[in-house]
Parts: structure tokens; C-alpha cells; sequence
């Protein structure tokens, strides 16, 4: 297993996804060691480090490291207690704006809102599954784009 195929399995505690004011769209909680405050507090970091002019795409406080990045009008925040791997999580994120783009064609915030059960669906399955394959119809042909695994989203480095 490598180390962008542990994000998949849970060394990331969360993964939110923020309009650009902070505020939650979406959450998954995968380890029960975070709480949205945490999102709340990513905001004011990001706010800080902007100020001082030394953003960075991860940030640690008070024993949790945040990693995100800005995509369009939405954040893709992972958050953990635990010592990961930042370039494969921030991999694992770029592939999952791919992976939404292959559904949704543009990832922004409306996108997101207007296909949040799918959004969940996706981040539960790149969370369980360990083999990326599609299946069925693509929009070319008529159809939405088939079934995702996690293998695309998680064996990327």
C-alpha cells in the first residue's frame, strides 16, 4: 500500500469542503477525532497566514494539521491528528477536483451544492474501496458517467 493509498484509508480524519467564506458544504468525518470547529478555525489560519504573507497549503495548530487547497470558490480541506504524508493528501485532493470535474464538469460552489449526495457517495467510496474503474454511460453518449473507485483518487504517487 502506498503512501496516497493510506489517505484513502483513513489517516486523514476529515475532509471538508468550504465555500470561501468558511463555511461547510460538505463534511465526512472518518476517524471521530474532529469537529467542524476545526473549519472555523482553518479560516482564521488562512486569514492570518494571508496577512503575514506566508500562506502555505498545509498549516498546523494546536496538534492538527490542515491541508487544502482552493479550487474555483471552494476549498478541499483535509484535517488530522496524526502524522501524514502532506504531498500524498494534497495529491489525493487534486484527484478528487478530478474526480468531481469528471462528474460535474466544473467544481465550484453551486456545482457542489447541487450534487451533494453524490459528492457523499464519491467520498465514501474512495474511502472504502481500493480499485478505480467506470462503468456505463458517458455524457458523450447520453448518459452520466459511470462508477468511480477509489484506485484513481488514491494510487497516485
Amino acid at each position: 500500500m502506498g503512501p496516497a493509498q493510506d489517505v484513502a484509508h483513513m489517516s486523514v480524519s476529515g475532509i471538508f469542503v468550504l465555500d470561501v467564506k468558511g463555511r461547510i458544504l460538505i463534511y465526512r468525518d472518518y476517524r471521530g477525532d474532529v469537529s467542524t470547529k476545526f473549519a472555523e478555525k482553518f479560516m482564521s489560519k488562512v486569514n492570518e497566514s494571508e496577512d503575514s504573507g506566508k500562506l502555505s497549503p498545509v498549516l498546523h495548530d494546536e496538534g492538527v494539521t490542515y491541508i487544502y487547497l482552493q479550487h474555483t470558490n471552494v476549498y478541499l480541506l483535509a484535517v488530522t491528528r496524526q502524522n501524514v504524508n502532506a504531498t500524498a493528501v494534497m495529491v489525493f485532493l487534486h484527484r478528487l477536483v478530478e474526480m468531481f470535474k469528471y462528474y460535474f464538469e466544473t467544481v465550484e460552489e453551486e456545482s457542489i451544492r447541487d450534487n451533494f449526495v453524490t459528492v457523499y457517495e464519491l467520498l465514501d467510496e474512495v474511502s472504502s474501496s481500493s480499485s478505480w474503474h467506470t462503468a456505463g454511460r458517458g455524457r458523450e453518449q447520453g448518459g452520466r458517467r459511470g462508477a468511480m473507485t477509489c484506485r484513481w483518487a488514491c494510487d497516485c504517487v
